[in-house]
């Protein structure tokens, strides 16, 4: 298997294979939630994330909201999230999602956000305060927190499990050899302590990995055994697709049958629910995975 290729590289890209075809955005669904988003000034993952499954999700009329804004403090090279200074934290934002929420009438809502670095408490305010908007508004809705590390200060951790949402997020996003060109500013060690400090605050928790970036398939296993080793409760499994030029390129694109493997070995290794498939995402399908 091939190694990483520098995302300054232009070799020759791999062409994507038949499986990984998306469906145009279409439906009056579709229009509704495209509509609310607009509307409310609100930034989604499935937008600034160039996510492939946003057709078929907004088109069943939910969404993955996006707080903080939607410029990174980080400059991940898979991610297409804009990178920069951000703008003045908002206060009104967690409103607008709560409120967005109830609207759309979403029983199982997934939030996440931009990294935070710049400010001292990383972010962790305002997602306390979106958590309990949304409650107030809507609270038989169930909540799914895709959270940052929050660049190890436990302290800010600690406020989302005090918050206590029904699953709480984090991704690993990548193995442990490829992580300091994936992920430029986290460190592997520490993605993997924040989902142990989440487990033993009694959340139930959750991690994505994407393949297809040069990594091998022992590293995969290794990847979803040190996982388990922090008592991770669910995986998602998905294909790396590159969202633009500048971003790092594909080095393979990972068969259906293998996803199926690493689905079938996830769950003899313990994991309550692994998501494992091409075109999976970590808030796809995320209402299953509150079993």
């Amino acid at each position: 298997m091939s190694e990483i290729i520098n995302k300054d590289n232009a070799e020759i890209r791999i062409k994507k294979p038949k499986w990984l075809r998306v469906k145009l955005p279409t439906g009056e669904n579709y229009k509704k939630v495209r509509s609310l988003v607009d509307e409310h000034k609100l930034h989604t993952i499935c937008e600034s994330g160039s996510c492939p499954n946003m057709g078929e999700c907004w088109g069943e009329g939910t969404a993955t909201f996006m707080i903080l804004g939607n410029i990174c403090t980080r400059s991940c090279g898979f991610c297409a999230v804009k990178t920069g200074r951000p703008d003045e934290v908002d206060e009104f934002e967690p409103g607008r999602v709560a409120n967005s929420v109830k609207i759309m009438g979403v029983k199982h809502a997934v939030i996440t956000s931009v990294d935070r670095d710049d400010l001292k408490d990383g972010g962790a305010g305002i997602w306390v305060q979106t958590v309990k908007a949304i409650r107030h508004q809507s609270p038989i809705t169930t909540l799914e927190t895709l959270i940052p590390d929050f660049a190890g200060k436990w302290e800010n951790l600690q406020q989302i499990i005090d918050i206590a949402p029904e699953i709480v997020s984090h991704n690993l996003e990548t193995v442990r050899r490829l992580t300091k060109q994936v992920r430029i500013q986290a460190k592997y060690d520490r993605s993997l302590e924040v989902l142990f400090r989440l487990k033993k605050g009694g959340m139930r928790t959750k991690s994505g990995v994407m393949l297809g970036l040069g990594e091998t398939e022992n590293e995969v296993i290794e990847t979803m055994e040190d996982l388990r080793s922090v008592e991770c409760d669910i995986l998602t499994l998905g294909q790396y697709l590159q969202p633009t030029p500048r971003h790092l390129p594909v080095a393979e694109f990972i068969t259906p049958e293998q996803f199926d493997q690493y689905r079938d070995l996830g769950m003899k290794m313990g994991f309550r629910y692994v998501e494992s498939g091409p075109l999976v995402r970590s808030s796809y399908h995320a209402e299953k995975h509150l079993f």
